[in-house]
């Protein structure tokens, strides 16, 4: 048995279509997480806990200097971008680089922070900004792995819509 080992060492990143190749040092794309609630009642020797829905979604980008058409497309906290983070993982085994394939996010939400920036004597201008995400999806080698939309009540894993019964009860 061959071990592989999975890398993805860059990206880019895009928003409303727009490539900021360059002027994105880092983002961390948001993480899905299930609200657990507690759980107990007589007869039951433990206490557990049960989904009872998702946390918000928050998303984080460090711009490496101002741009301005990046600031006013983010300055508006009313108005939704759409984003897109596109990179590449490469697998490798003991033969070397085996494969090759896309791994695209796509969010869509309000920032939450206008940066301004902190400025010290000979070091470039850091931004940090976060952006509440309504919605998110992660695709690999064009299969979608998950897929969550906080305004439609949609929650889609490995294409089978958890949430459909839910949506079917409420009306």
């Amino acid at each position: 048995m061959s071990i592989e080992i999975n890398r993805v060492t860059n990206a880019n990143v895009y928003i409303d279509g727009t490539s900021l190749l360059g002027k994105v040092d880092e983002v961390t794309l948001p993480e899905i997480k299930p609200l657990m609630s507690e759980h107990k009642a007589l007869g039951m020797i433990a206490k557990i806990e049960l989904p009872s829905g998702i946390d918000k979604l928050e998303a984080k980008f460090k711009f490496n200097s101002f741009y301005p058409s990046v600031m006013m497309s983010i300055a508006n906290p009313y108005s939704v971008r759409k984003v897109m983070v596109r990179a590449s993982a490469e697998t490798y085994t003991g033969m070397g680089k085996i494969s090759e394939v896309p791994v695209v996010c796509h969010m869509s939400g309000t920032f939450k922070k206008i940066p301004m920036g902190g400025f010290k004597q000979a070091e470039n201008v850091e931004l940090e900004t976060e952006m509440n995400c309504l919605y998110a999806k992660m695709m690999i080698r064009g299969v979608t792995i998950f897929e969550l939309d906080t305004m439609a009540n949609i929650f889609k894993v490995a294409g089978a819509d958890i949430l459909a019964m839910y949506r079917l009860n409420i009306g």
